[in-house]
């Protein structure tokens, strides 16, 4: 494989998650490889065979746009991932990287935060970590390693599997999200340390982000066991700041009449007190 082919990699550990049955294809006897067999994904996008294998190894850089949604198609890959994939073939030409200011979240957007008393919202920078939160916020992640680091918190932190009892979950998706921060920026300094740190200190990162999956934060519902008021189950929207590229305002609410509501708002009074 050719060095910094981003490109290949991609393709080759999606074609390895998607099973021929998925697609329509005899599942055919012994494989040897997981998945798609190259000449499969070059027949359900219409190429050579020949030349998506050049595009795996990195001999073949420079895809069209209709055989990249071809490839997209092949691979079942869906909207974000399919984006991912675009962003891959057509790299932005490498600026002259300037040094980083450290992200600063506006006043507006604190003020507007602290107004919502009984409702969690934590802003993210492009690594996941806590650039600022609200003070239910501040409490539905506290009392960890890494409260203030998402993606830390996920992998390195020795409650995490406590806090998210759906753990298997939040790390793919974590990891997901990181992935599409990677394809937008890949060179960013801060990105590369925390990849790096992360792949050494935990084999479920690694394993993850082999897989390069991609996940685009938006809505979910999240379950946590908080150690001072228990299971909540928190439905969350992430919002982009607009005037700060990078950054997500993730507010989280209860359903109405839930006992997670009620165990959120017993967490709104231990930390106003």
């Amino acid at each position: 494989m050719v060095k910094d082919n981003t490109l290949g990699e991609f393709l080759r550990a999606r074609r390895e998650q998607v099973g021929p049955e998925e697609l329509g294809l005899p599942p055919g006897g012994s494989r040897r490889v997981a998945g798609l067999r190259r000449e499969e994904v070059a027949l359900l996008a219409g190429v050579s065979t020949d030349y998506y294998v050049r595009l795996e190894q990195g001999r073949e850089r420079n895809p069209s746009a209709q055989v990249v949604d071809a490839l997209a198609r092949g691979l079942a890959l869906d909207e974000d991932a399919s984006a991912h994939l675009h962003r891959l073939a057509r790299p932005a030409p490498a600026r002259r990287r300037r040094t980083r200011r450290p992200e600063r979240v506006s006043p507006n957007l604190l003020r507007l935060m602290d107004g919502w008393p009984a409702t969690p919202a934590v802003v993210l920078g492009r690594c996941l970590d806590v650039l600022a939160h609200n003070a239910l916020g501040e409490a539905l992640f506290a009392g960890h390693v890494y409260s203030g680091d998402l993606i830390r918190l996920v992998f390195l932190d020795p409650d995490a599997r406590e806090f998210y009892p759906d753990w298997e979950r939040v790390a793919v998706n974590t990891v997901g999200g990181l992935r599409a921060a990677a394809g937008i920026d890949p060179d960013d300094p801060q990105l590369i340390d925390t990849v790096g740190e992360l792949s050494v200190k935990s084999a479920d990162f690694r394993r993850l982000w082999a897989r390069h999956d991609i996940r685009q934060k938006t809505h979910e519902t999240k379950r946590f066991r908080h150690r001072l008021v228990g299971e909540l189950e928190l439905s969350y929207e992430a919002l982009t700041v607009n005037s700060a590229p990078g950054q997500q305002l993730i507010v989280y609410q209860a359903e109405p009449g839930s006992p997670s509501e009620a165990a959120l708002a017993l967490l709104g009074s231990l930390a106003a007190s």
